[in-house]
């Protein structure tokens, strides 16, 4: 826009100059300048009203939230998942999309609240039909509806939470049930808050109590 503008006033001065210019020679030099300004003009890109993704931007507003919390359940056909968002309901039905592949699908809520909200789901632990998935959104809620390929129960969402269970059985199905237990344990307690920590830190203490009077012997 800016060159555009100073072409513009380029164009604007040679012309006031050519009325006032009486010499043929400084006439046909005003001459050549205004054509090749004119043509300078006419090549130059139409100034856009406002680029698209600025504008995109704009109309978004605030920054951009990782959505972590979901709740999902499931039908023989559907995968159901379940994002709360409060006052969702009162956007613009453009400003909730949700672009789905076979084994993934991701979602963006826009300019609620002046923040923009995204959700992404890759390597779904089955196939889902694109076709056949939607979203739905509801009072302080947006369903995503994932069509399942095959009428099967899945016993996960994703691949990566199925290897993780896979990964906790292995270590639990130990061929000694105390080692077993023991892993158990160990996972309660990275995971658990302070008071968990505290009661197995107590049965710890105690469970050693009880070993040691045991092996003292009885006539001492």
């Amino acid at each position: 826009p800016f060159i555009f503008n100073q072409l513009q006033k380029d164009l604007e001065e040679v012309k006031e100059l050519l009325v006032k210019a009486t010499r043929k020679r400084v006439r046909d030099v005003l001459v050549a300048e205004k054509h090749k300004l004119e043509m300078e003009i006419k090549n130059q890109p139409p100034p856009k009203p406002k680029d698209t993704a600025e504008e995109e931007k704009s109309s978004l507003g605030g920054y951009t939230v990782k959505i972590n919390n979901y709740g999902w359940d499931q039908s023989d056909k559907f995968v159901k998942i379940y994002i709360s968002l409060n006052g969702v309901q009162k956007l613009p039905a453009e400003n909730v999309q949700v672009n789905f592949t076979e084994r993934s699908f991701d979602l963006l809520v826009k300019n609620l609240n002046g923040k923009n909200y995204t959700m992404t789901f890759n390597n779904l632990l089955k196939p889902i039909s694109v076709e056949g998935s939607s979203r739905k959104v509801k009072t302080d809620t947006v369903l995503v509806m994932c069509k399942k390929k095959r009428e099967e129960k899945w016993d996960c969402l994703t691949q990566v939470e199925k290897e993780s269970k896979e990964k906790e059985k292995a270590a639990y199905d130990t061929a000694d049930p105390s080692e077993g237990l023991m892993n158990i344990l160990k996972k309660m307690y990275a995971e658990g808050d302070d008071e968990m920590k505290r009661t197995i830190n107590k049965a710890w203490v105690e469970s050693r109590e009880k070993q040691y009077k045991g092996d003292i012997p009885m006539d001492i």
